[in-house]
């Protein structure tokens, strides 16, 4: 006897619909498999700036002398990453070739899923940050797009910040 006999027609609405399901379920569970990427078009290059002396024309310039630059305190400004919900961009401050400062200077906010988000993935990248003292970070469960832009911009502050 065939599952599908038409004396059975309740059997073929179950079958029908789980099949259905299924199959709704493997289409909705695809997703792009496409990673964040660096802004080119609207990013400027890092910007380095010290507290201990001025800063010239050039980036990371100081008019003092090359120890100043070791002890004094320097802030850095990462590339902007792009990614899928938004740019994601760090600033890192550097005092005597450490790593004592990381702030998001832009991140996904423009609803509210994206504020509770980052509510609590920012806090914690930073502190992974600043106990690595570089950008090899753990991501932050349920914000791995912010967590990719955000190690992409960090490295790329300490890449300019030579360390």
């Amino acid at each position: 006897m065939h599952a599908l006999k038409k004396n059975r027609p309740l059997r073929r609405i179950v079958l029908a619909s789980a099949a259905t399901v299924s199959g709704m379920v493997l289409l909705l569970s695809l997703k792009p498999h496409t990673g964040p990427t660096l802004a080119t078009a609207d990013t400027k290059s890092p910007t380095v700036s010290s507290s201990s002396a001025p800063s010239s024309g050039s980036p990371g310039g100081s008019s003092g002398s090359s120890s100043g630059s070791t002890t004094g305190s320097r802030t850095v400004t990462g590339d902007t990453v792009q990614t899928r919900w938004g740019p994601v961009q760090v600033r890192v401050t550097i005092k005597s070739g450490k790593l004592t400062d990381v702030t998001a200077v832009q991140y996904p906010q423009d609803n509210p899923r994206d504020q509770e988000i980052n509510s609590y993935a920012l806090p914690q990248l930073r502190r992974e940050a600043l106990a690595a003292q570089s950008a090899n970070i753990d991501m932050v469960s349920g914000a791995t797009y912010t967590s990719t832009g955000y190690q992409q911009s960090l490295q790329s502050a300490l890449d300019s910040a030579r360390l």
